[in-house]
């Protein structure tokens, strides 16, 4: 199996999306609903060219040694910092709601790679007591990631989940999705109390998606966030804002430190992945490609894309005189001019 075969066996099956080459937005433009961005349809593919527009310094005075990719997160060590992004609802890639199976792949690849899962509440109700039995069946590092409904409806949400999630999320940047309204859905505008109300009803670590300024990221410290998800929703719900990359560095000199940050948006390779380390991310979430992964190979294709991103991963830091993920640093990239 190589990365071309699972595109073109995606290409067969996949909607909305062309499974080109890369995941760069430029295929799907603005096919909303589907996997592409507002109108006019730069945003995916502005996140994607805000990682290109960084290098990294090649630096190999350094000593000699393997790398290890793997890091902390909550008091549980994973094989490298990659969470697995939340797809809420697969109609925009089938024509059949897949929720189900794609989110038990997902959880069970992310069981055996040692890595994390974050999946959506989505609009179906099979997709929640799905994902549950897919935790208990694989034991996996899984965060149900909420929509921003009316926060009574979350607190239900969380609580099929206490015992059994890794962490719970809430997605504060789908609020003005159409999508949800059309399913007859009320997501809205969280504030800092709300936020706190719904960190105080779990005990499990407590992240908020969706962060892309100083401000929310400060705002979300305040609401007792364990984590952030730099993120703007992969450019679907708003056109014109910035790309993850410009904003992460005020992000982490405003926050670092004080919660820890994950960064989505574009990211698609072990060089992103290490130039966002770099930068001070903890961790990174990647969401579009495992959908044609999976649709390419199943399972298969699932870990043949984490494989890859961890080799990469390894490359890029030997080659850039880093041997651990602490090592990574901002001297190790520069931007272009």
């Amino acid at each position: 199996m190589t990365y071309q075969e699972l595109l073109e066996n995606a290409r067969k099956t996949i909607l909305n999306c062309k499974a080109c080459p890369e995941c760069n937005g430029l295929g799907c433009g603005n096919t909303l609903p589907g996997p592409g961005s507002k109108a006019p349809g730069n945003g995916a593919h502005e996140n994607w060219a805000g990682w290109k527009s960084i290098r990294l310094n090649y630096d190999t005075f350094v000593s000699d040694g393997e790398v290890d990719t793997s890091f902390e997160l909550f008091g549980r060590k994973f094989s490298f910092p990659l969470v697995s992004g939340p797809i809420g609802s697969m109609t925009q890639y089938s024509r059949e709601d897949v929720t189900v199976s794609f989110n038990k792949a997902m959880i069970q690849a992310a069981a055996e790679f040692n890595s994390i899962d974050c999946f959506g509440d989505g609009v179906a109700k099979e997709t929640l007591p799905g994902a549950l039995a897919a935790i208990e069946q694989y034991h996996a590092a899984a965060v149900p990631m909420f929509n921003p409904m009316p926060n009574q409806s979350i607190l239900r949400k969380m609580e099929l989940f206490e015992e059994r999630a890794f962490a719970m999320g809430v997605v504060v940047d789908s609020a003005g999705l159409s999508h949800w309204k059309h399913a007859g859905e009320q997501p809205g505008s969280k504030t800092v109390e709300d936020l706190k109300e719904l960190k105080c009803h779990t005990n499990k670590p407590f992240v908020v998606k969706g962060i892309m300024t100083a401000k929310g990221a400060l705002q979300s410290v305040e609401a007792g966030a364990d984590a952030i998800i730099v993120s703007n929703h992969g450019g679907r719900a708003l056109a014109d804002v910035p790309a993850t990359a410009e904003v992460l560095p005020d992000i982490v000199k405003a926050v670092g430190g004080q919660t820890k940050i994950i960064v989505d948006g574009g990211i698609r390779h072990g060089v992103d992945i290490a130039k966002a380390l770099a930068i001070g991310a903890d961790a990174v979430l990647i969401c579009r490609p495992f959908a044609t992964m999976w649709f390419g190979g199943g399972i298969d294709g699932i870990k043949f894309y984490m494989e890859m991103l961890q080799r990469e991963l390894k490359e890029a830091m030997y080659m850039i005189g880093a041997r651990k993920i602490e090592d990574l640093n901002p001297d190790m990239i520069r931007y272009v001019k």
